[in-house]
Order: structure tokens, then C-alpha cells, then sequence
């Protein structure tokens, strides 16, 4: 595969509509690889992630997240490092976020909420994806299930006594109160992110919906590997790493 067939892959896997309306949160970082036998996978590029890459013999990253502006200096320290070991990086944002494959259903799929009543989308701001388990399962049985497959931490809040039936999903930053409205108003008993603020945390109880929430990358990384999964369908020949991230969100001492 080289770089040109890897952006007809990318037309061929999303919705055309959906990558016109994010046509500014995904692209290249950098074009210094044309060759591509080996991709390597994680939720953000960082120093790291790239030194993992080198060491396997990657020729593509793909990670959900660009470098953040606010990370000052990140960009172009990562620029240097991608070229430096002649490494190509691609990252996809929104049309991740909001595919019917994306990042939330990658999610719910891994925790068995194998109804999907609604997906994630995009409209005048994010609604999460809402979905049933197909058996009613104890509160804490979901907190354990999360931990297990996030392998890290879960915070949880149990804001009422029912078993959870209906679920609310916004990974990554979907801590907003206007998040978690929505899924109080589609009749969830429980709300699942990436991220908590006080106001998350109130709101959910003042809500009475349960509160599960994990880390940003790993509640992404699924949605993630499900589209390199996707590219491997389309080019058999493709080798996948998995570029493991630390668990830095959560203070463990």
C-alpha cells in the first residue's frame, strides 16, 4: 500500500458526507513514508507513541487525536520525530467520532450493549450513542466489565437501584452536562465517557442516571482499532501494531 491508495481507503471506509463535513479534523501530519507495510495504532500521538512506532518498524501511524495546539510545542517536536524516523502519520477526528463504527459503537460493542438504538452524531454539538444490553446486568458487573477491558480504573457513581437496561455513550470529552441531558431525556439509567468535571458529576446525580467514566484514550482506542481493522480488510498484506499508551489520566499513588 502506498499513501495514495491508503486516502482511497479512507474515501472507501466513511461516508463521503460525513469526511465533507469534518473536511478540517483529519488529514496528514506527515508525508515522509510512502511505503506502507507495517501501521501503528494509538489514540494520540506523543513522543512516545512515536519512539514505540520506530521500534516497530512502523511506516503509518494512525491515531484519533492530532498533537494538541495547547500542548505547547508538541506539534512541531513530533513533526521532527516522525521525519527523523521516516515515519508517516495520519489522524482522524470527527469522521471517527461520528461513524456508525466509530468510537462510541467501538465501545459499546466491547461492553455488550449489543442493541444500538441510536448512533453518535454531530448536530449543532455531539449527541452520544444510546443502546440496550440484551439482559438487564448489575451495576457493578458493567463497572468491572469496563475495568476489565479498559485495563484501568473505572470511576463510577451509581445515582439509582435499577439494573442497567439503557446506556448512554460519549467517549473522550463527552463530560458536559448537555452530553448527559440528552441521555436522561432518551430514558438511559446510565451515562458512559472519557472525562468528569464537578458539574458531570452533580448533574448525574441530580439526574439520578448512573455515572461510569474511564479515561479519554481509552475509552477511544477501540474506534480507533476498529478502523485499522477495516484497513486490513481492504489490504491483507497490512501488519497492525498496537502502540500501548500509559494510563497517565488516572493518579494511581
Amino acid at each position: 500500500m502506498n499513501l495514495e491508495q491508503f486516502e482511497e481507503y479512507i474515501k472507501i471506509i466513511f461516508d463521503e458526507e460525513l469526511l465533507k463535513e469534518f473536511d478540517d479534523d483529519y488529514g496528514f501530519t506527515n508525508q515522509s513514508n510512502n511505503s506502507i507495510s507495517t501501521i501503528g495504532y494509538s489514540t494520540n500521538i506523543s513522543i512516545d507513541t512515536i519512539e514505540k512506532a520506530a521500534k516497530n518498524k512502523v511506516d503509518l501511524m494512525v491515531t484519533h487525536h492530532d498533537a494538541w495546539d495547547f500542548i505547547y510545542g508538541l506539534r512541531e517536536e513530533c513533526f521532527k520525530k516522525l521525519q527523523e524516523h521516516n515515519i508517516s502519520h495520519f489522524w482522524i477526528h470527527g469522521p471517527l467520532d461520528f461513524s456508525k463504527f466509530g468510537t462510541c459503537t467501538s465501545l459499546m460493542n466491547v461492553l455488550g450493549i449489543d442493541n444500538i438504538i441510536k448512533y453518535s452524531v454531530y448536530n449543532n454539538g455531539e449527541s452520544p450513542g444510546i443502546g440496550e444490553l440484551s439482559e438487564p446486568a448489575d451495576f457493578n458487573f458493567l463497572v468491572q466489565k469496563m475495568t476489565d477491558e479498559l485495563e484501568e480504573p473505572v470511576r463510577a457513581w451509581r445515582n439509582n437501584e435499577k439494573k442497567i437496561k439503557k446506556v448512554g455513550v460519549l467517549t473522550g470529552a463527552g463530560h458536559s452536562t448537555n452530553h448527559i441531558k440528552i441521555a436522561v431525556e432518551e430514558g438511559c439509567d446510565t451515562y458512559i465517557t472519557g472525562e468528569a468535571t464537578l458539574y458531570t458529576i452533580q448533574y448525574a446525580q441530580f439526574t439520578g442516571i448512573n455515572l461510569l467514566v474511564g479515561s479519554h484514550t481509552f475509552t477511544e482506542i477501540y474506534g480507533v482499532e476498529s478502523l485499522v481493522n477495516k484497513l486490513q480488510q481492504l489490504d491483507k498484506d497490512i501488519k497492525l501494531v498496537k502502540l500501548k499508551e500509559e494510563h497517565f489520566e488516572f493518579n494511581h499513588s
